[in-house]
């Protein structure tokens, strides 16, 4: 072999070479990194994200997730919003709210996990407070972004309470449920299994507590979805239908194996009490996304007549300037096909 045919060889492996090392280096180059915010510190039914990630189901679709706890899912709209993130795991109600106060910086939900509204004002279960009406002249506290003490003027005006009889304050969400049980307020503001189970973690027994649960007096609301920013649903649709591809299937594999997709939090939060978290993610499946409309719509979507009536109720109780439409905050035009949603969590 001449010299001139050794270079070209040379120069042709080292070409090819190169070309291998680009083409193996474009998937990582063509992953797309999106900030997410969960609705609350890690809690076992997180797990479908932590599990789409783990199986590489957001991988697939290109994109490379940041999953961060979050402190309350009233405040996820605003954050979205904002743009400090770029999807987050937040309450609908909030985001009815701010569609009609700031409709040009309202996100849009897309994904609705909690099909049945969860808040709550919890109270000693020995406590003279029986009904929404006893709740008049005493002391209520949470966390400030607690979804159920942001709805707590529209639960006053549909439960008939005087709202400015109640002493409201906020606490950090790792003192709320001794506080009440130490009489430092009279009911706490929250979700049920969130204060079910930090009640349990606190070594509190269940029958010590009580719940005045808003569903019972009127409020059919929807409560947590996947929110994002209206500019990526319009500029970025096929990353937002490839997000809820990937986590359609996180949750798909969670309802068949509720001990790995538990595992999949543990294993970014290895101090939580996995048999705890356990209860709490059967619970949670249970109380809040187990609506009876999923089995026709499937979970994710949403009953539009419902909807409509979530955001009336919205509108009236807060007094709010405008009454929003079902499509400045929802969109289901970025899920997956009805028949890949699941119908059946049990």
């Amino acid at each position: 072999m001449t010299i001139s045919s050794r270079s070209l060889l040379i120069a042709a492996a080292a070409a090819i070479g190169i070309a291998g090392s680009l083409a193996s280096a474009t998937p990582a180059a063509a992953q797309t990194k999106l900030k997410v915010v969960l609705n609350w510190k890690y809690q076992g039914p997180q797990g479908m994200f932590f599990l789409a990630d783990d199986r590489g189901y957001f991988k697939a679709e290109g994109i490379e997730v940041q999953l961060d706890q979050g402190n309350g899912s009233g405040g996820v709209p605003a954050l979205v919003g904002n743009g400090t993130y770029d999807v987050g795991f937040g309450d609908m109600n909030a985001l009815i709210e701010m569609a009609a106060k700031k409709p040009e910086d309202a996100p849009i939900a897309v994904y609705v996990m909690y099909n049945q509204p969860p808040f709550t004002i919890a109270v000693k279960a020995d406590s003279p407070i029986k009904t929404a009406k006893d709740l008049e002249g005493k002391s209520i506290g949470g966390p400030a972004n607690d979804g159920a003490l942001k709805l707590f003027p529209a639960f006053c005006k549909i439960a008939k309470i005087d709202c400015t009889t109640v002493k409201l304050s906020n606490m950090q969400p790792n003192l709320r449920e001794n506080m009440l049980m130490q009489g430092q307020v009279d009911g706490v503001f929250g979700y049920v299994n969130t204060i079910r189970f930090s009640a349990k973690l606190a070594k509190i027994d269940e029958d010590k507590i009580r719940y005045i649960k808003y569903g019972d007096y009127g409020m059919d609301l929807y409560s947590n979805a996947i929110i994002v920013p209206k500019k990526m649903a319009k500029e970025k649709p096929e990353l937002v239908k490839g997000f809820l591809r990937a986590l359609n299937k996180g949750m798909q594999d969670s309802i068949k194996d509720p001990e790995a997709s538990v595992a999949a939090v543990a294993k970014r939060e290895p101090l939580i009490n996995g048999k705890l978290e356990r209860e709490r993610f059967d619970a949670t499946f249970a109380d809040e996304m187990n609506h009876p409309e999923i089995k026709k719509i499937g979970l994710g979507s949403i009953d539009e007549v419902r909807l409509k009536k979530s955001i009336d109720i919205m509108v009236d109780a807060l007094s709010l300037p405008r009454s929003p439409a079902i499509s400045e905050v929802w969109d289901g035009s970025f899920l997956p096909p009805a028949t890949e949603l699941p119908h059946k969590l049990f």
